[in-house]
Parts: C-alpha cells; structure tokens; sequence
C-alpha cells in the first residue's frame, strides 16, 4: 500500500513540484492542500493513513505556521519547506518535534525534502536499542528517535541489553551510555565485537563530558561513532542517519558481491563459499542435509525461438518459484538456467513434496505474454558426502542422468519424481 504525503502549500509551482516529485515513487501517494483549512480538511478524510506532512509555514488563513502545531498535535511527522531562513525559529520548531527544517533556496531544496521522506520509510522497519541507566536520558533519546519512525527498544544497562540483542537479530543499531551498571557501554562494545554475529550492528557510544579519551576507547573497541552528552538533537539525528546510510551502502556492496543481478538469487561464489559452512554444520548438528541440482529443460531453444529477454523472464519467475518452494533453504543460481539448492530442515519425503509443489506451480504459470510452460530436471543428494563440492559433483551427475532419460524428472540415490 502506497504511504500518503500531505502537501501543504500555497504556491501553486512549488505543489506542482511537490506532487511531481512525490508521485515518482512509487511508494507514495501526495494528498495535496493550498491553505491551512483545505490542510484541515484533508486530514480529516485521511487521518492515520498520513504517513508525512510536508509544509509551508507562511500559509494565506495561517501566516505565522500554525500549519506545523495543528500536524504535530495530530502526531503527523512534519518537514517544514520555506522561503523564511530564520536560525532561531529553526530551533524553536526542531524542539517542537518538527523532523527537519528546510528552506527554498534551490532545487536541492526539494530533493533534501524527498530524501527525508523516504527514509522516514526506511525507518519503519528499523529497531533500534538504547542502553541507558537514566530513564530522562533514555525517555529523551527515544522521542528523538521516534520522531524519525523508528522503532525504538530500551535497555537499562548493558547486560540487559546484551540479552536483548542475543535474543533479537533484527535490531539494526545499538545506542549506549557508558556509564551503566554490571557492564558498562564501553566493555558492551568490546563484547559484541568478539561475536561475528554483530559485525553488522551499528553501535554509537555516549557519555557526559569529562573524559576525553573515551571517544577514542569507544571508537578503538568497534563502535561506529561516539557522541558526548548533552547533544543537540539535529546533530544527534544526522549521525544516527549517517551512520545507517553508511551501513546500508556496505551491505548494497556485499549484496552486489554475492546476489546473481537477474534473479535475486545467490550466486555461485557466494554459495560455494558460505555453503561449505552451512553443509559442514547441518553434518556436525547430525541434521538431514540436501543439496539439490535443477535445470531448466531446453532452455537454450527457448532463447533461440523466443529471445533472450523471454528467457530472462522464465528465469526470474522460475527463481522466485524456488524462493518461494525452499523459503528456508540457501537458493542460489549455479550458472545459466541452473540452480542448486541446500536444504537442512526436510526429510527425503518433504523435499518430494517440495518438488512435486514445485511441479504443480509450473503448470499453473505461463510468466510471459506467450505463455510458455516449461520443465525442470534434476538430481538429489541426501547421502552424507565429505564436503559440499562433492555433494555438488554428485547431485551434478544425477541431474544429467535424468536429462539423458528424457528430462521433466529428477534422479537421487532412491527418488525419481
């Protein structure tokens, strides 16, 4: 479902832009307003289904932005555009809770707007953990991040916070006092280093000013970025975003490592690296551990007959046939129209039910405008081998057994499906 900006301004270029640049992504719907009653009115139809209010201050029925207390008092994160620079009344607007102050004095301007917005989406999804002692500090540091969408979860010392995040692998930062007891923020930090597990958190130190060297020691230990108490909440915002974006752009980096760019799959490189370990522990767990080959059967006529875009489209809707199949499985694309799959969670039987499920979506997709039906051959490998290369070799061989017994099968130790 797409989010709904609120729009309010009164020039009627600036909404034109506004709206334009709004309604380009796709995430987005703008609801637009020309005055603060029109402003009003649309909140009243909308109502929580406001994701963001974007506002001029100086409206024609409300001159002296008033816009921004009638959005706050209706708990609608708020981006003040305007052609007024006025340092102290961006202040006073920044304590009110207003998410960012920016002035119209470029087309800069409006792509910042844009920019903030998306990442108010962005942080939706986000849970970030604070680990701090004072309940003022802690309650002060939870609105500012609360204003930013983010989702916020709260720690009184660093044990606590140890466990919290032993407990819950989708918290993306942590953001912790030093001065805390049983394990204070510095020695948490060393801790959570130690673990490869949290080589992706985000981690920002605080602490009250007098000791100058603690930036360092915090910094030194793993820690991302380190801020002394009391912050101002503009800075405190920027480094929390910063200091994500950072983190986003190194997994966009690893992504375009280890991901296959036509199917979302993992690539060869990446399954034959982390594979290893994730077949070496399935083995030291006593786990039943498969390692499946499929192949699109002629594929390369397909290509020929119906051109290679047909043929990149039959295997992205076959890759997320997989994806879907085997949610709980490593998914990669070997090479080509080939695919190998590592599951440790089913038995002989289940992986059959998988295929035959598989077998049976197949039928029922056409994924292109000329319908093509295709079928896949494969070969199994429930056996316990040395190593996953061998695993590989073997499942390899039974895939093109079953294709030189006329394809649309697959070939194990004990299953022909």
């Amino acid at each position: 479902m797409k989010e709904k900006v609120l729009l309010v301004e009164d020039s009627a270029v600036v909404l034109k832009v506004l709206k334009h640049l709004v309604a380009q992504n796709a995430n987005f719907e703008p609801v637009l307003a020309s005055s603060y009653e029109t402003a009003l009115k649309q909140v009243e139809i909308h109502g929580d289904d406001l994701f963001v209010a974007v506002v001029d201050l100086h409206l024609p029925d409300a001159e002296h932005g008033e816009i921004v207390d009638a959005m706050l008092a209706r708990s609608i994160p708020t981006v003040v555009l305007t052609g007024t620079y006025d340092d102290e009344l961006r202040l006073s607007l920044l304590n009110k809770g207003v998410v960012d102050y920016v002035t119209k004095d470029s087309r800069y301007s409006y792509q910042h707007v844009m920019k903030v917005v998306e990442r108010l989406r962005k942080n939706v999804a986000l849970k970030i953990l604070v680990a701090e002692d004072s309940t003022t500090s802690r309650n002060f540091i939870r609105t500012l991040l609360e204003q930013y969408r983010f989702q916020v979860i709260e720690a009184k010392n660093g044990q606590e916070a140890l466990t919290i995040l032993e407990a819950d692998s989708s918290i993306c930062m942590l953001i912790t006092d030093h001065y805390m007891p049983i394990i204070n923020g510095h020695d948490l930090v060393r801790m959570l280093r130690r673990n490869p597990r949290f080589q992706d958190l985000v981690i920002i130190g605080l602490s009250s000013e007098g000791d100058s060297s603690l930036t360092a020691k915090f910094i030194k230990s793993g820690a991302n970025d380190f801020l002394k108490k009391p912050f101002y909440h503009e800075e405190f915002h920027c480094r929390v975003i910063h200091n994500l974006e950072a983190q986003e752009m190194l997994n966009t980096i690893r992504d375009l490592a280890n991901l296959d760019a036509l199917t979302g799959l993992y690539n060869r490189r990446f399954l034959m690296s982390e594979g290893e370990s994730y077949y070496q522990n399935a083995l030291a767990a006593q786990r039943p551990i498969h390692v499946l080959m499929l192949d699109i059967d002629h594929f390369k006529q397909i290509n020929d007959n119906y051109g290679h875009l047909v043929g990149d489209k039959l295997l992205e809707g076959f890759s997320e046939l997989l994806r879907h199949c085997f949610s709980d499985s490593l998914v990669a694309r070997f090479g080509g129209e080939e695919f190998c799959i590592l599951n440790d969670q089913s038995t002989v039987e289940e992986i059959a039910a998988r295929l035959s499920v598989l077998n049976t979506n197949l039928m029922e997709q056409g994924f292109t405008s000329e319908k093509i039906k295709i079928t896949y051959s494969g070969g199994v490998v429930s056996e316990v081998c040395e190593n996953l290369e061998g695993a590989v070799k073997v499942a390899d061989t039974r895939l093109y057994l079953a294709k030189n017994n006329g394809r649309n099968q697959v070939f194990s130790n004990n299953m022909i499906n």
